[in-house]
């Protein structure tokens, strides 16, 4: 099977799904599914797959990011991707649900990363103070790269 990039997100036009949109329970998995597929057809732009937030999942899953690009490559959708993940890497149903709990409350717990959190707000101009979790930032920054006002 030939992969149909007809289909693709272009990543240059609009931004991943957002971390919260959840397949089987999982956190981020619809971002990294359009990001992988993305970089396939040359449609990622700024989006970079594999990166350390996608590298949380695949660490959960224990598979590898080129597995699952191969998948990609075999032009499968989103609940085959998901059967596909259910079969190589079983978790279960409180398993999946405890991790997404975890990711979508997850803080800065670094100096560092409470920083990068900081300099990413007010490089957009903003007094918002709504904005504390990975997953808000990453919908503003999502928002705004691509024209929406913070």
């Amino acid at each position: 099977m030939k992969l149909n990039i007809d289909h693709i997100p272009d990543l240059t036009r609009r931004p991943p799904r957002s971390p919260r949109v959840r397949l089987g329970g999982y956190a981020i998995l619809p971002r990294v599914l359009d990001k992988g597929r993305a970089t396939l057809a040359g449609k990622n732009g700024e989006y970079k797959y594999g990166n350390p937030l996608d590298q949380r999942l695949f660490d959960f899953l224990g598979v590898k990011p080129e597995g699952l690009l191969e998948q990609l490559k075999l032009d499968k959708g989103d609940f085959e991707i998901l059967q596909w993940l259910n079969s190589v890497a079983p978790r279960a149903p409180h398993e999946i649900a405890q991790w997404t709990t975890f990711m979508d409350n997850h803080t800065p717990g670094t100096i560092a990363f409470r920083e990068h959190l900081n300099a990413t707000l007010a490089a957009k101009n903003t007094e918002r103070d709504d904005i504390r979790t990975l997953f808000d930032l990453l919908d503003l920054d999502d928002h705004t790269s691509f024209g929406g006002k913070a």
